[in-house]
């Protein structure tokens, strides 16, 4: 049976770098060469961006184990990859909202790939007591730093105020609007 790497080993064998305002930590794995212009992508963009990207990201306890609720303008698939469960709180633009857990108890209904449609609000959290969480992101058309918008505590309590106490765990008070996938 294979060894299961520390946090601290895979932050070491990846090359995590901290990620300030959405929380834990990534590396950006594949970025596209072919570059997409606005017309290329059907008018819904307003620059240039790469054609796919990939992360990996960890998640574990330091800073409330949580990557912040933020919105991007593309679908972002999550693949997992080791460690304990991953919850996904997903806020609906009709107003509804859903939750989703990455793992490998897929006979709980556990994903180890989910994908959170454009526009969409979602913050993820450690499953309580967990140690660690490494699952990774792609997009295409690729992320670029404009596309992340990081969530409002109090906007989004007032659109979606049954998830209250979960958006204000989801959130930070100094939160700021960029990201590096």
């Amino acid at each position: 049976m294979a060894h299961r790497p520390s946090a601290a080993e895979l932050i070491e064998i990846l090359g995590l770098e901290p990620l300030p305002v959405e929380g834990g930590r990534y590396r950006q794995s594949y970025r596209s060469t072919r570059i997409l212009t606005p017309e290329a992508l059907g008018g819904s963009y307003s620059q240039e961006k790469p054609a796919g990207t990939a992360i990996y990201y960890l998640i574990t306890p330091d800073r409330g184990g949580f990557s912040a609720l933020h919105r991007l303008p593309t679908d972002e698939i999550f693949h997992f990859y080791l460690g304990d469960p991953v919850h996904t709180l997903l806020l609906h633009p009709d107003g509804s909202s859903s939750r989703a857990t990455l793992g490998q108890d897929l006979r709980a209904g556990q994903h180890v790939q989910f994908t959170v449609p454009a526009g969409v609000w979602q913050g993820s959290y450690l499953s309580p007591g967990g140690e660690y969480a490494l699952i990774g992101t792609t997009m295409a058309p690729g992320f670029t730093e404009t596309d992340y918008e990081g969530g409002e505590r109090t906007a989004l309590v007032a659109s979606y105020p049954e998830e209250a106490d979960l958006i204000i765990r989801l959130t930070r008070p100094e939160e700021k609007t960029r990201r590096g996938t």
